[in-house]
């Protein structure tokens, strides 16, 4: 499974000038390779993004998490969040899970990665706490 050009760009975006607060990928069957789906800028936030995720259909996505410490410093994290719904096809699940380490070597930076099957796994709080 390849990786766009343009994935790689993108993600770039996000992660060195804040241009995204976000972005969700999708896996181009026909091309093979791993594709943007959808970006939400810098004034986005988690709702809007865990909104954009398919409810019945896997994606990686990448969500850039900003947050004060308890020293008052603001700091930023990116998660990696594989997005594979219980109810999302079997061919489907199995093609995200083989594609993702490759995929993730593509893009450098990353803090954080989560695995959820459920909006409950990569709720805010869980943010929250692996970022702190």
């Amino acid at each position: 499974m390849g990786v766009a050009d343009h994935s790689k760009s993108t993600y770039l975006e996000l992660q060195r000038k804040k241009v995204f607060r976000y972005v969700i990928f999708k896996i181009d069957e026909k091309k093979k390779e791993v594709v943007v789906e959808k970006t939400g800028g810098p004034s986005e936030n988690y709702d809007d993004f865990t909104a954009s995720l398919p409810e019945n259909d896997c994606r990686y996505a990448v969500y850039d998490f900003d947050f004060v410490t308890s020293e008052n410093c603001q700091k930023s994290k990116i998660f990696f969040i594989a997005w594979s719904p219980s109810v999302s096809r079997i061919r489907a699940k199995m093609l995200y899970a083989t594609s993702k380490e490759r995929f993730i070597r593509e893009l450098e930076g990353l803090h954080y990665e989560i695995q959820a099957t459920d909006p409950t796994e990569m709720d805010l709080e869980v943010i929250r706490e692996r970022a702190s």
